[in-house]
């Protein structure tokens, strides 16, 4: 029987490589939901290539879409995503959506029993606490899409994760990894944009070149997998061919090695626990690669991974603000209104100023994200 897929994010990179799984695989997937956000033209493309839709988002309203397809049920404005993440006809979502508007859906997902392939880094940074307590009262099992964590995913499989000693994240260590901190005073945005191993999103190019990318993947990994933030190690590792490692009680160390093609931890996701199915357009010829590079990760070259201590020793709704302040500043950057360096002062700045929140509800999770915007729009408006 096919699974009935709803893709959240269609129009985004992840969301691209989503369907092209989806039409890999047509006796197993069948597509009846997406989203798009503000990009309408890649909303009828989408329709006319998957008739089997019969649910959509947009932010704005489509009137002419509505009129063209009757059978399709159209959400548009503030609550629509979260409507269309509260459809109950799926068998899985997919959470390809940029920023901390993915939260909310996951949430409601999570709520629903349904099965849940999560590309979407800010539902566990900004609530991962909310996310964890309602995975435990739900059927709903969740997937992680991102390369590192599939791979963590990947080598704890089958194995006990008692004796389980640390897991070690890779990290390719961005755009400016062969830069001292003196040299990326003047870089620029279209600078920051040429990722060395990644094709990605301005959003998560950035992220990477801040190694903000890594912090938060460091605090996905200690909800997804259940494991204290002081046995999650990151190395940085050039190449990005081994995606990250887990190491056991013996000192065994497990490792998952690939292309970097986001499409082969996409597949594994939608279709686990199935390795099945050749996805990456190349094999991994480490012959002729020769040789792999690791390197600690010097916290004064990228002080935003002290961030991480802070959530350890606190958690509540500091990650909330870190994902606000870092939404904003990212936003500001892009647009040539701050520097580089300025990210992680806005992000500091805004962790020391909020209100400390330890078991905090959805609303105050929303308002601390918040306030991280805010924080950071008034800091740079002075």
């Amino acid at each position: 029987m096919k699974r009935k897929v709803i893709l959240l994010g269609a129009s985004g990179s992840i969301g691209s490589q989503t369907l092209e799984i989806i039409e890999k695989y047509p006796d197993e997937f069948e597509l009846i939901g997406i989203s798009v956000g503000k990009n309408l033209n890649r909303m009828v493309e989408i329709l006319m290539d998957y008739p089997t839709i019969r649910y959509a988002y947009s932010i704005e309203e489509a009137p002419g879409l509505i009129l063209k397809y009757p059978e399709t049920r159209f959400f548009h404005g503030e609550k629509g995503l979260e409507e269309l993440a509260s459809v109950k006809e799926a068998d899985l979502f997919v959470n390809a959506l940029v920023g901390f508007t993915g939260f909310i859906p996951s949430l409601r997902i999570i709520e629903n029993g349904i099965d849940l392939a999560l590309a979407n880094k800010e539902t566990l940074v900004a609530g991962g606490e909310l996310i964890k307590k309602a995975l435990k009262d739900s059927p709903s099992h969740l997937y992680p899409i991102d390369s590192e964590h599939s791979a963590i995913w990947q080598c704890l499989h089958g194995n006990d994760r008692k004796e389980v000693s640390r897991l070690i994240i890779t990290a390719s260590g961005g755009s400016f990894r062969d830069r001292t901190r003196e040299e990326l005073k003047d870089v620029t945005v279209e600078q920051a944009l040429k990722h060395p191993n990644w094709s990605m999103g301005a959003k998560i190019t950035i992220d990477s070149a801040t190694m903000v990318n890594k912090a938060f993947e460091v605090i996905e990994a200690h909800y997804l997998f259940d494991m204290p933030y002081d046995k999650i190690a990151v190395l940085i590792h050039p190449e990005s061919i081994v995606h990250s490692m887990v190491e056991y009680a013996d000192h065994a160390v497990l490792a998952q090695l690939g292309q970097a093609d986001m499409r082969i931890p996409i597949q594994f996701a939608m279709r686990y626990p199935s390795h099945g199915g050749e996805v990456a357009e190349e094999r991994l010829d480490l012959a002729q690669i020769g040789a792999l590079h690791f390197r600690e990760v010097d916290e004064k070259r990228y002080p935003v991974m002290k961030a991480v201590r802070l959530l350890a020793s606190y958690g509540g709704n500091l990650g909330a603000v870190f994902n606000g302040a870092n939404d904003a500043a990212v936003e500001l950057f892009l647009n040539k209104k701050i520097t580089f360096l300025q990210i992680e002062e806005a992000i500091f700045g805004a962790l020391g100023a909020m209100s400390f929140v330890s078991n905090p509800t959805v609303e105050d999770i929303i308002a601390a994200h918040a306030f991280g915007q805010q924080y950071v729009a008034e800091h740079f408006a002075k």
